[in-house]
């Protein structure tokens, strides 16, 4: 019903940038919230950052500054700029969203995931 598909991963050095994105496709009435979660090696899947349909942007404390959350209504697309990366921040970058299929019908769905690796 609902795809979403993610793009943007690599490896990248610290201080460096990447952009992911994550297209949201299918039987789609409307997006409550759309973002991103990341999962590093023998760690649980945490929050990085989420952007709901009234526009509120919360963040991880750890990426707060550095990290920015945009979104095109239109193409019912995520982005997350991600700056002065660190090692820190290598993990699987999993996209998220809650969408409404139809009035009264919603659900969450996850993205394949894309690897981000911070390393000189």
């Amino acid at each position: 019903q609902v795809q979403l598909v993610e793009s943007g991963g690599g490896l990248v050095q610290p201080g460096g940038s990447l952009r992911l994105s994550c297209a949201a496709s299918g039987s789609i009435f409307s997006i409550n919230f759309m973002g991103w979660y990341r999962q590093a090696p023998g760690k649980q899947r945490e929050l990085v950052a989420l952007i709901t349909s009234g526009g509120g942007t919360p963040y991880a404390d750890s990426v707060k500054g550095r990290f920015t959350i945009s979104r095109d209504n239109a193409k019912n697309t995520v982005y997350l700029q991600m700056n002065s990366l660190k090692p820190e921040d290598t993990a699987v970058y999993y996209c998220h969203a809650d969408i409404v299929l139809r009035l009264g019908v919603t659900g969450r769905y996850w993205g394949q995931g894309t690897q981000v690796t911070v390393s000189s």
